[in-house]
């Protein structure tokens, strides 16, 4: 077990100390509503500082993760231990002529908004994703056809030694899902996406269209991690689900959507342990049912509660 007392010193070092939270609530910051604390709650406000953090990270060989606002994670209630980072002060997003730069904490709705104003196509399927920048080229987000590696360009990470260096969208590897984000341990800083000039009438026109659907289907008066299940291959995880007659099953606060079977949602001051249990309940049922494999698309990450 590490000096949490040395750490917080080091810390002081390298941050603002006002951006040093100790024994956060991690529920507090995630789209889920779920998760318990973390040991430290760092949220730098420069590129260098997240270089020095994980430059330090690995100097007192402390625990790392990067999160981003959890829209598609389930942090455990026994919550996590070392750094946690959040880039919460990375927001800025600039346009020029076909190209947007996008930091890692923007939400990636308020970046196709921005192309929108631009006139520029390319990003309307993003419009209803409630992720950061960072979290879409994590997991390369997509819906209505289109996902992030139609549109990236290159982006600016900070490696595992804490250097910052540039990464095209072919060395992401980005397929269904997937980026190697994860395996490499870059921390996305900021994105570059490449458009195409369109008509702003018509690009609104088919967000406007993409909300409505979005809005009338899915359950968004609820904290939820999305979609929770991969698309099995052959069928629909919301279908499969709909036809085990799940929808409305609950554990604790956590409930199968009636709206969107695809959906699990925070209804009640749900757990993380109360969500756990619900999705392998609805894994368990419909392998039984269908003899289908339902595989999360959302990722569980932290430490069981003691």
């Amino acid at each position: 077990m590490y000096n949490k007392e040395k750490v917080f010193e080091e810390l002081t070092k390298v941050m603002h100390s006002d951006n040093i939270k100790r024994d956060e609530l991690l529920r507090d910051h995630l789209y889920t509503k779920l998760g318990g604390r973390a040991d430290f709650f760092l949220t730098p406000t420069t590129y260098e500082e997240v270089q020095n953090i994980v430059k330090l990270s690995n100097k007192v060989d402390v625990p790392f993760t990067l999160l981003g606002n959890g829209s598609n994670l389930i942090v455990k209630d026994g919550g996590i231990r070392g750094i946690v980072l959040h880039l919460k002060n990375f927001k800025d997003i600039k346009a020029t002529d076909q190209l947007i730069v996008a930091q890692s904490g923007a939400a990636i709705i308020d970046v196709s908004r921005r192309a929108l104003a631009e006139q520029l196509s390319g990003l309307e399927f993003a419009c209803g994703i409630p992720g950061t920048v960072g979290g879409a080229l994590f997991m390369n987000a997509g819906a209505y056809g289109g996902e992030i590696k139609d549109v990236l360009d290159y982006c600016h990470v900070v490696d595992r030694e804490g250097n910052l260096v540039k990464r095209t969208a072919a060395e992401l590897e980005l397929d269904y899902r997937h980026s190697n984000i994860s395996e490499k341990g870059d921390i996305v800083l900021e994105a570059t996406f490449s458009l195409q000039p369109g008509v702003y009438e018509d690009i609104k026109a088919i967000m406007d269209d993409l909300t409505d659907k979005r809005e009338s289907k899915q359950p968004l008066e609820y904290p939820s991690c999305g979609s929770v299940f991969k698309r099995p291959p052959g069928y629909f995880a919301g279908k499969l689900i709909q036809d085990s007659e799940l929808q409305g099953t609950n554990f604790g606060g956590a409930e199968v959507s009636t709206k969107h079977a695809g959906f699990i949602v925070n209804k009640d001051n749900a757990t993380a342990s109360d969500y756990i249990s619900l999705i392998e309940h609805v894994q368990k049922t419909v392998k039984e049912k269908f003899d289908v494999e339902l595989e999360r698309e959302v990722r569980i990450i932290g430490e069981d509660l003691e």
